[in-house]
């Protein structure tokens, strides 16, 4: 892969919460459903409200408040901007701008993210259907052959074929000496930092961490150059 190629693909990470925050402030129909979804994800005696601190993983009962993006340009430095907030939908509006613009500069865009396949870009689609936006060009992938979808995984990447096989973000940079994204708070603090300490900034340096350490990893993985410099992009 060459360098060039490289510039084609834009790394990101998203941070989600519960869409309510706590179960109690859900409507009741919401509620309902919750307790349906999760009624066999459950531990013995768990209840529904208890379980609800999980509902950020899903899109159907979950926000997102942040998404950071980075690519690699011309002088192969990582430039990176983050959309991040309490309004999802200017959020996700922002976002798809940005998005459509970059895949129509770049004919073989393509978006990267660890565990993206099953979390990242799945999770961004059904939110922005859930808000009544369009979709960016590169997430309408119904009519695509498995191969001709533009998304990348550096989980996949790792596997190298080995389906059963799973290694988190944070082990990855560890194994490749890379910093820990992780020396602050972690995805499983980020609801109480955001409902309970309103610290949306502190939520978008963190996920911007994350999308710095993907990058790492993923040059790594295919062999490349680190980057020169981080670029933050207002």
């Amino acid at each position: 892969m060459s360098k060039e190629n490289v510039s084609d693909y834009l790394f990101l990470d998203i941070e989600t919460v519960p869409e309510y925050p706590a179960y109690e402030k859900a409507p009741e129909k919401t509620q309902i459903l919750w307790d349906k979804k999760t009624l066999y994800q459950r531990k013995n005696g768990e209840t529904a409200g208890e379980f609800y601190s999980k509902a950020g993983i899903y899109a159907e009962f979950g926000k997102i408040v942040c998404i950071s993006c980075g690519f690699i340009d011309s002088s192969y430095s990582l430039r990176i901007k983050s959309f991040y907030g309490d309004d999802e939908t200017e959020l996700l509006s922002d976002f798809s701008g940005m998005l459509d613009k970059f895949s129509q500069s770049r004919p073989q865009a393509r978006l990267c993210a660890h565990n993206g396949k099953e979390f990242d870009f799945p999770y961004i689609a059904r939110r922005t259907l859930i808000r009544g936006l369009p979709l960016p060009a590169v997430f309408n992938v119904h009519k695509l052959k498995p191969w001709e979808i533009p998304f990348v995984d550096t989980l996949d990447l790792w596997k190298f074929g080995d389906y059963k096989h799973t290694c988190s973000l944070d082990l990855l940079a560890n194994i490749f000496g890379i910093a820990s994204p992780k020396d602050d708070i972690d995805g499983s603090m980020v609801a109480k930092v955001y409902y309970e300490d309103r610290d949306i900034a502190r939520i978008a340096h963190y996920c911007e961490k994350d999308v710095i350490t993907l990058t790492q990893i993923f040059l790594r993985i295919v062999q490349e150059s680190p980057f020169k410099e981080i670029i933050t992009v207002q």
